[in-house]
This record gives C-alpha cells, sequence and structure tokens, in this order.
C-alpha cells in the first residue's frame, strides 16, 4: 500500500453496493454518505460518491459538525480533478465543503475583482495553489547566487501581497501550498550550489513560504513534504503536465483533498483530541492475562517486541504535544495497570494516560465512558486496536469514532495513524505540552468532588484562583488557538487570526479578557476568553465570549462576569449586550446570557438571539473563585 490509497481506511467489497443502495433510496440519509466516504477509495470511487452527494444534497444538510465552509482555490494549474476529493474528505468528516475557483491562472485578476463570484458570498478560507514553473518564472540555470536571491525575494514579495490582498477582502483562514519539487537535478546532490537550477530555487523557496507564513498567520499546505513520503511518482504524472496542466495526478487526487481538509477543520477545531489505545497485541506482543508479565513480547531483542516500542514511543510523543492519552481494555484492572508499573521496557507509565478503563465490559460503551469522563465529545476520539472485531464494533456503533485501519505489523502502527492526520494541530501552545497533566488532574478533581456530598463543598475545598489579563504578545498564540478551535461553550464562534486579534489589542474601545484557572490540584491553563467593545451609546457589545469545557460547573462563567461587569463600570458603560449564534455543536450555552441575569431583547429560542443587562442593575454573583488581574 500507498499513502496515496488512504491506505488508514478500511476497504469494503460491497462498497459500489452500498452506494447503489443508498443513491438510490427516496430520501437519502446524510450518515450513509458520511460512512461512505470513510472508506478507502480510489479516484473512480471518489468522483461517483461526489456526484451522488451533489445530486442528494443540492444544499448542506442538517446535523453537520460545524456551519458550511466556502472555500476559493486559486491556482496557476489546472484543478478541476481535485474538488471532488476536496469535497468528499469534507463528507468525510462530517463537513460540507463549496468550492469556488477562478478563471486559469487569473488568481489575481480574481482578488481585485469586486464583482468577482468569489465575492458573491462571505468566504471561509483561500487556498492558493501555485506551480513552480509559474511562480518561478525567469529561473535560468546561469544565474549568480545574488540574482537567484533577488528572483526568490520578488517571488515572496509577490505571494505575501497576494495573502495581505485575500486577508483584506476576505478576512478568513489562508491556505498556501508548497511547491512540487518535480524538476530534475542538474548537478546531482550538491544542486543547491547551482544558484538558478529549478530544484534548487524550489527548495529555497518552500523553506522561504514557511517562514514568512510563520509571521502572517498563514497555514501550510506541505505537498513537498508528502513527496518525501510517496515518491515524486505519487503525485505529479509529466505526461498530464504537458497534456492538461495538471501538476496533481488525479489518481493522489484523494489525499490531495484529505491534506487540505485537515488544514481546514483543524482551523475550526475538529482535530482528534485523544487517542484511546487497546493493550494486549496494541502496546505490546501477546495477552498479558495468558502470557504473565515475562511472556509478552516488548523491547529489545525481539523484533516484536521492538515494533511495539516504537509504537509506545509515538504515542508518548504524541502526549507531549498535547494530544489525550486513554487505555481501553478489555482485561482484568490490576493485571493491566502491572505491565506500565512493573516491565523494565514499558515507556508508556500510568502517569501517560490520562483515563485508564480496563474491564469485561463491550469497547463501544467504555469509550464512551472515557469521552465523559474527559470531558470531550466522542467525536473527538481516535480509537487504536489491533482486532479487526474490535475495530468494526466501534466503527458500527459509534461511527463518530475515528478507528484506523492498523496494519498486521505493529512496526507499521505509527506511520498509520500518522499518515492519517488525525491530529493536524496549525499551532504548538505551552497549554498544548501540559494537556495530559491538566486532564490527570481533572480526574482528580472529578474523585475529590465524588468525595463530597455538596457542591459548595467541592467548590470551596478546591481554593481556586482566577488570573485574568488584557490579550498580550506572550498569550497571543494560545488566544487564537483557542479563538480557532473552541466550538461548544462559545456563544458566536466568530475566528480570528493573529492579525485580527492584534486589531482587537490595539482598539482603544475593546476590552479584551485572557482567563486563566488554577486550583489546589493544579494549573488548568488559558481556558476562557472574552472580546468586546463599547459603542457611541456607551453600550458594551459582546463579540466573543468561550470557555474550555474542563472547566464546567466551576463557576467561571460567573467570576467572569462579575469581572466583565467592572471593567464595563469603570468604562462608563451603561449595559452590556450579548449575542448567541446557535451552531451544529454550541447547544449548551442556548441559556448562557439568561442565567447571568441577561434579559432578552432579539430573537427566538432555537435561533440567533441578543440579551441586555443593565450596568446599574447588576449584583455581583456569588463564587468560590478568587479573582486577581495578571501582569
Amino acid at each position: 500500500m500507498s499513502l496515496t490509497d488512504l491506505d488508514w481506511l478500511p476497504a469494503s467489497s460491497s462498497w459500489g453496493e452500498r452506494l447503489r443502495a443508498a443513491a438510490g433510496q427516496e430520501s437519502v440519509a446524510w450518515k450513509d454518505m458520511v460512512e461512505l466516504a470513510n472508506a478507502r477509495l480510489d479516484m473512480v470511487k471518489i468522483n461517483r460518491l461526489d456526484s451522488a452527494i451533489r445530486r442528494a444534497f443540492p444544499r448542506p444538510p442538517d446535523g453537520l459538525r460545524a456551519n458550511p465552509i466556502r472555500l476559493a482555490v486559486l491556482s496557476s494549474s489546472t484543478i478541476d480533478h481535485l474538488l471532488p476529493a476536496i469535497r468528499v474528505a469534507a463528507v468525510r468528516r462530517n463537513l460540507w465543503i463549496d468550492i469556488v475557483t477562478g478563471d486559469y491562472g487569473q488568481y489575481r485578476q480574481e482578488l481585485l475583482d469586486s464583482n468577482s463570484a468569489l465575492y458573491e458570498r462571505p468566504l471561509d478560507g483561500v487556498l492558493f495553489a501555485f506551480d513552480a514553473a509559474h511562480l518561478l518564472a525567469g529561473a535560468d540555470p546561469s544565474m549568480t547566487m545574488q540574482q537567484a536571491d533577488t528572483l526568490l525575494n520578488h517571488t515572496q514579495d509577490r505571494v505575501a501581497e497576494l495573502w495581505r490582498l485575500a486577508r483584506e477582502r476576505c478576512g478568513c483562514q489562508i491556505v498556501q501550498q508548497t511547491l512540487l519539487p518535480r524538476f530534475p537535478a542538474l548537478m546531482g546532490g550538491n544542486e543547491h550550489r547551482l544558484g538558478g537550477s529549478l530544484a534548487n530555487l524550489v527548495t529555497r523557496m518552500n523553506s522561504r513560504l514557511r517562514l514568512a507564513a510563520d509571521a502572517e498567520g498563514v497555514d501550510v499546505l506541505a505537498i513537498d513534504e508528502i513527496v518525501i513520503q510517496t515518491g515524486l511518482t505519487g503525485l505529479y504524472d509529466p505526461m498530464l503536465w504537458h497534456r492538461a496542466k495538471q501538476e496533481i495526478s488525479p489518481l493522489a487526487s484523494g489525499l490531495y483533498g484529505e491534506l487540505l481538509v485537515r488544514l481546514l477543520a483543524a482551523r475550526r477545531g475538529l482535530a482528534y483530541k485523544c487517542l484511546v489505545l487497546d493493550l494486549d497485541n496494541t502496546l505490546w506482543g501477546g495477552v498479558i492475562g495468558d502470557d504473565g508479565l515475562e511472556g509478552i513480547k516488548l523491547g529489545q531483542g525481539s523484533a516484536l517486541g521492538e515494533a511495539h516500542l516504537d509504537f509506545q514511543r509515538y504515542c508518548k510523543d504524541l502526549s507531549h504535544r498535547g494530544v489525550i492519552l486513554a487505555v481501553c481494555s478489555k482485561n482484568d484492572d490490576a493485571v493491566a495497570r502491572s505491565v506500565f508499573e512493573l516491565h523494565p521496557e514499558m515507556i508508556l507509565r500510568a502517569s501517560d494516560i490520562a483515563c485508564f478503563v480496563a474491564n469485561w465490559e463491550d469497547k463501544p460503551g467504555n469509550i464512551r465512558s472515557i469521552a465523559e469522563r474527559l470531558n470531550i465529545g466522542i467525536d473527538a476520539i481516535v480509537f487504536a486496536d489491533d482486532n479487526p472485531f474490535e475495530r468494526t464494533i466501534v466503527r458500527r456503533e459509534l461511527p463518530m469514532v475515528a478507528v484506523p485501519e492498523l496494519p498486521d505489523d505493529p512496526a507499521l502502527y505509527a506511520a498509520c495513524i500518522a499518515n492519517a492526520g488525525y491530529f493536524e494541530s496549525l499551532r504548538i501552545t505551552d497549554d498544548d505540552l501540559k494537556r495530559a497533566l491538566q486532564y490527570q488532574t481533572n480526574l482528580e478533581r472529578e474523585r475529590v468532588r465524588e468525595s463530597f456530598t455538596d457542591m459548595a463543598g467541592y467548590l470551596k475545598s478546591l481554593d481556586m484562583r482566577m488570573t485574568w489579563s488584557p490579550f498580550d504578545t506572550v498569550g497571543l498564540s494560545r488566544i487564537v488557538q483557542l479563538i480557532n478551535k473552541t466550538n461548544q461553550f462559545n456563544l458566536t464562534t466568530k475566528r480570528y487570526d493573529e492579525t485580527s486579534v492584534r486589531q482587537f489589542m490595539d482598539d482603544p474601545h475593546a476590552i479584551t479578557m485572557q482567563i486563566r484557572l488554577e486550583d489546589q490540584l493544579g494549573d488548568n491553563g488559558m481556558i476562557a476568553i472574552v472580546i468586546g467593545s463599547l459603542d457611541a451609546e456607551k453600550e458594551f457589545l459582546i463579540d466573543t465570549w468561550l470557555m474550555s469545557c474542563r472547566v464546567l460547573g466551576r463557576q467561571v462563567e460567573q467570576a467572569t462576569m462579575n469581572q466583565l461587569w467592572e471593567l464595563c463600570s469603570a468604562r462608563g458603560a451603561t449595559s452590556i449586550v450579548g449575542e448567541y449564534l446557535p451552531t451544529p455543536k454550541n447547544g449548551m450555552v442556548r441559556d448562557h446570557f439568561s442565567k447571568l441575569g441577561f434579559g432578552p431583547i432579539q430573537g427566538e429560542r432555537d435561533g440567533p438571539q441578543r440579551w441586555r443587562l443593565e450596568i446599574a442593575a447588576y449584583k455581583p454573583l456569588p463564587t468560590f473563585i478568587t479573582v486577581m488581574r495578571g501582569s
């Protein structure tokens, strides 16, 4: 198998029959289309499925994970053959993408033309997909290094100008595709010494694009990295380039759609959060209950044991970058835990596991329990199990859980999960690096809570301290991450990049709050964001209010409201107005403003709502949280 085969997805011998059956129904079920998209598909199947979906659903269906995404694809080569794969990759994640394209090679003109189809409705994303021959036109092997630098500088300036133009006109996520390294070397292994070589220029330009993208808040579609894994022939067919100017081969369309949609999903906070691991024959070879501690295959001196060790190392590395690890095993709890505690070769230890479930119950039920105990959505979980039967059961009972089709050889487990891109991320913050510890302490808080007979006593015992401060450059990355990934406790789900957040920081009429919470059990990190501004009538308008679900039920909303009221009072505000914009995932905050004492001024229960609170009438809400202003 190869990466372009999407081999982490299960193959289905009856896929064609299922598609015909689903498409032939009088009322096509959207969930059937999502299930069909979550199978291993080649180019022909992708096109068939896309056609069936577009016939059955001329408009976005209900029940999506997020609002429909309107994406502009601006390219210097032919990309029509890639559009079905982009749409199907979105369906795979229960998302919907509408794609608008410009005329061939006319991307700049499309951006500048206010009458362009791009601007018929607001855009949620813009992809710039340039081929190197177009972008680096004028390259010549006889160039000096200085001349090559001049060409690269000019090219970088042109691309950055397009980013700024797109941001000014569209105000949405911008994705830049790297250049495909498809040019043969002229010197060989020391190509970097030939300044004007296209092979050399593409490598250098891709490095520059990454640095510039980091500075500008642009996301990178790294097709050059994929070439390292697939080989050039996996993505590029020179005959199709010359015949149809298709730089990305149709055979790689499924992978291309996957790579792009992962970035769009990650920007919307829809990447997976938790890796749930089976134990026997997944983290080690053999069955601990039968083989005992000495009999399982794990560690040096055994090819099988070393393969499982490598997979553990990969899982631990994921944990260190912010992925939550959990265990779901059919096993005796004490026996299962003994491997983590006593086996000298174990890389993963009990302290790495945020939630450990080992019993003889069914795995779908245990996975539901893990999601509940960690307070995360069931659709945030990836389940890794070597047993095809268990994988099939979980896919059937919990279709929202991602279940990679692990290969037979454990040496390939890590690559399978990495290739699937479940944990695609756009930024890593300090809070991400502490994620495992934060969830473990959260479970400890729950154990403490269960020991109390009254909630007030429990909350008081936590000795909670909330620290707030205006937005600053130190917290900027985490602020932007929270804004773009928080979906459930989020009143408006507005999305902002670093440039937009800096504008709030510089606005003298704005109030911004970044909020952290710690208690006697540990630091929860940054857990809430508030953005708003004072208008000419002295009314404070809340633009964004969001909070991590990890701290639900701890009076953070009330403490935040008390502090916001103080800040607005100090600014001379007469009232505070909040807005609730319903999405498929934020129903939990429908009554947020009414619980805080706001009165309704517009809207209905199941639609957009506006609420007002008179400053003079507000009485601070009682909490057990000590509030401090940070530096």
